[in-house]
């Protein structure tokens, strides 16, 4: 790894505080570049738009879609923003580029029915792995958190008092969502079973965690989406980023306000939140406790 790319990743750990994921594609997509230039005897504190365009179309050759190009070019544009702050190039080749047209694939979000659905699965089971199951719907579906986002959860998050969860969302950012009554409820009733499980393990301090004690992670919690959902809706994608997807379009089309929707996901830019709306906004003007399908006879 050259100097300029190693301080740059340490620039995306320290100061932007990029997942490990992110980084090490970051990583993968400018090494992949400046390897393609060596082939072409270009220098990558050199090159212009031309050397960034060949590279383009031998990346299209390989057959990347333009989603996935895109995704590499938005990788290459930063570390040349960054070596242009810290003075190692004087322009950035990248600075005119338009990203490639990409096609949107409508991805519609379970419906009430299919997620009440999976929650009559649970009917008369109070066993562990029943409850924690649940509660892993439960808490996607009603405060709309990403996978990671889920499984970082701690104990102390989990504010009973003023019926709220501390959520750290992507870039370490924290948010407050709070808790519909049905939620605290079974939280309540899975912390009970989750103590019996737990004893002093190790991973005591994560809300959710398998039989034997210990803190879940994503791939357990897209198994675990993917499996009940399997048996309650045709829909071809069930991951759990549908039931974020539902917690978003739900609260639109019950009248929630889209910039509280923006505040309750931890979206930066309105127009990411604004992706899943599909009705006329000027419609919506609810809030949450009101617009959540489980909290429509809420006390609070």
């Amino acid at each position: 790894m050259s100097e300029n790319l190693e301080k740059f990743i340490e620039y995306l750990q320290k100061e932007r505080n990029y997942s490990d994921k992110t980084i090490g594609a970051y990583q993968n997509d400018i090494g992949d570049f400046v390897s393609f230039l060596e082939q072409l005897s270009l220098d990558y504190l050199k090159v212009g738009y031309d050397g960034v365009r060949l590279w383009i179309v031998e990346l299209s050759e390989q057959g990347l879609t333009n989603r996935s190009i895109n995704r590499k070019t938005s990788a290459l544009s930063s570390y040349y923003k960054f070596l242009l702050k810290i003075g190692e190039v004087d322009t950035n080749p990248l600075y005119l580029h338009r990203s490639l047209k990409v096609e949107k694939k409508l991805q519609l979000p379970f419906s009430i029915k299919e997620i009440d659905t999976v929650r009559a699965m649970f009917e008369g089971k109070d066993d562990f792995e029943s409850l924690r199951d649940l509660v892993i719907v439960e808490m996607l579906y009603c405060l709309g958190l990403r996978r990671a986002e889920l499984v970082a959860l701690e104990l102390v998050d989990v504010d009973f008092y003023l019926h709220q969860v501390k959520i750290y969302g992507k870039g370490s950012k924290e948010r407050v969502v709070p808790m519909l009554d049905n939620l605290e409820g079974l939280l309540k009733l899975y912390l009970e079973s989750r103590s019996k499980v737990v004893g002093k393990t190790m991973e005591e301090r994560a809300l959710l965690v398998n039989i034997s004690g210990k803190k879940i992670d994503e791939m357990f919690v897209y198994r675990i989406i993917n499996s009940y959902f399997s048996n309650a809706t045709t829909k071809e994608k069930k991951s759990p980023h549908m039931l974020r997807h539902s917690f978003a379009t739900h609260l639109l089309e019950g009248g929630a306000d889209i910039n509280s929707i923006k505040e309750l996901m931890g979206h930066e830019s309105l127009s990411t939140t604004q992706g899943y709306a599909q009705i006329n906004l000027s419609e919506l003007k609810k809030v949450y406790q009101s617009s959540h399908p489980r909290g429509k006879n809420s006390k609070k």
